[in-house]
């Protein structure tokens, strides 16, 4: 009879020999053994490939799926379609997870009959690390706007930090949108709203790497449209279930600027709702107006 794993671990791979080791580590570690870790090899043209099949000659756990490049949401998708465990988790290849990670979230959401199970985010650089996000203490939480002010919603729209109740994750049929950055932002807010419970689980770290490469460093032009695109869609789920207040001066991707010589002299600040806050050399408040944005 087939052992149904307690968690599938969704790992999209795209070009990240540098980091991955580290990562895959840190999953084949986990005190929690009864797992599976779906690498999604997303057409990488470095060693990334044959990084993944060592590992998985010394781990049966770990499983493979080599694909066309289609970007980060095509792979978590097919992860998705593949995954078979009681929860899933999403860890990205150049970050990692404390040692005890998984053991941690799902003892936390089996206690309380939780759908959804949330870590720490520690965010780390070449000589420091800070936390993103921490909680000192567990509770869990089924008002749904309460759901979202645990996860940290709108701020903190991250999937990774967090495990999922599978069944009730594939039956609202929410795939992550292709082809589009920051599509962590319209889907967090509808599978947290929509999902049963939300505990929060301390001394449970998920350990992000900001990397000159990752999508949050890339000052790239569509990236900035995509987020404001993907905000737009998690405010109009905001707005028709009623859950505005917890968008109150969040500060939207949407801004402006002049520039003189490629230096900032003026830069302009959209906050939700109808806030605009200017700033000299980017930086130094010099006005706040209402108007509608």
């Amino acid at each position: 009879m087939y052992n149904i794993p307690k968690i599938s671990i969704i790992v999209p791979v795209y070009n990240c020999e540098k980091y991955l080791e580290k990562c895959l580590e840190s999953l084949i570690n986990q005190t929690l053994k009864d797992i599976e870790i779906i690498c999604i090899n997303d057409g990488s043209t470095d060693n990334s490939l044959k990084i993944i099949k060592d590992y998985a000659l010394k781990d049966n756990r770990i499983k493979i799926l080599s694909k066309e490049n289609e970007g980060l949401s095509a792979a978590r998708n097919d992860g998705l379609k593949i995954a078979s465990g009681e929860y899933i988790g999403f860890v990205d290849s150049d970050d990692w997870v404390a040692d005890d990670f998984y053991e941690k979230l799902y003892n936390s959401a089996t206690k309380y009959n939780s759908e959804i199970a949330c870590a720490n985010i520690i965010r780390t650089g070449k000589n420091n690390q800070s936390y993103k996000l921490r909680y000192d203490k567990e509770e869990f939480f089924t008002e749904n706007k309460q759901k979202l002010i645990a996860a940290n919603i709108p701020y903190k729209n991250y999937v990774w930090n967090k495990i999922y109740n599978r069944k009730s994750l594939i039956a609202l049929n929410l795939e992550f949108i292709k082809g589009k950055a920051y599509e962590d932002i319209p889907w967090s807010i509808q599978v947290i709203y929509s999902l049963k419970g939300i505990v929060t689980v301390p001394n449970c770290n998920y350990y992000y790497r900001r990397t000159p490469n990752s999508i949050r460093s890339s000052k790239k032009e569509k990236n900035y449209l995509d987020c404001i695109e993907m905000e737009k869609i998690m405010i109009d789920f905001a707005k028709m279930h009623n859950l505005e207040s917890i968008l109150k001066n969040y500060k939207m991707a949407k801004r402006d600027r002049i520039k003189l010589l490629n230096i900032n002299l003026l830069k302009t600040f959209y906050y939700y709702p109808n806030t605009l806050v200017y700033k000299l050399f980017g930086i130094i408040p010099i006005a706040k107006v209402k108007e509608n944005l």
